[in-house]
């Protein structure tokens, strides 16, 4: 497959997913500063800027290398920044071992949530990705007490939750077969 230099638009009746510009930065680093956004991740630290900034570094540098990573989501009447959804390969040690498989996350500003916007960009990122006809499967893995990302990822196909120890937490990997 060739490199993808920069991700994809794509488009939902409500939402837009495109590459983060350098002018998100400002919407990004509040977002993930915001402790509802960080509970269930980072065992519940809210991120410093810098922090950040890498991950937004790295949310561009993933298209590239992989030809997969992570979009910024807005909504399409506004323009507002929503938050980030996409796909990634972090290697995480855990097992089963997931290294290769394109691992789904997302994360909404706190005021974007219960608007159906995480259903909404999963399901185009989800789109997308099948299309590409190049993986067997995703995966997310996501902490038992957050209920709501559960939904998400169930509604979009994900299920056959396995119970996993990661950063000396319990979470929760799902998989869902590509279509």
């Amino acid at each position: 497959m060739p490199p993808i230099s920069s991700p994809p638009v794509l488009d939902t009746p409500r939402l837009v997913l495109e590459g983060h510009p350098l002018g998100d930065f400002d919407a990004l680093a509040a977002m993930w500063a915001e402790p509802e956004v960080v509970a269930h991740i980072f065992n519940g630290e809210p991120s410093a800027p810098r922090d950040s900034w890498m991950r937004m570094l790295a949310y561009r540098g993933l298209w590239p290398l992989l030809g997969y990573g992570y979009w910024a989501i807005r909504e399409k009447a506004s323009g507002r920044y929503v938050g980030d959804l996409g796909f990634a390969d972090f290697h995480r040690n855990i097992e089963p071992s997931v290294r290769g498989v394109p691992e789904a996350g997302w994360a909404l500003a706190t005021w974007a949530r219960g608007k159906g916007y995480a259903t909404e960009a999963l399901a185009a990122a989800l789109a997308w990705l099948d299309g590409q006809q190049r993986f067997e499967r995703s995966v997310c893995l996501i902490a038992p007490t957050n209920v709501a990302s559960i939904r998400v990822a169930e509604k979009a196909g994900y299920g056959e939750p396995e119970r996993i120890r990661f950063n000396d937490a319990d979470s929760l990997l799902f998989s869902r077969k590509s279509r």
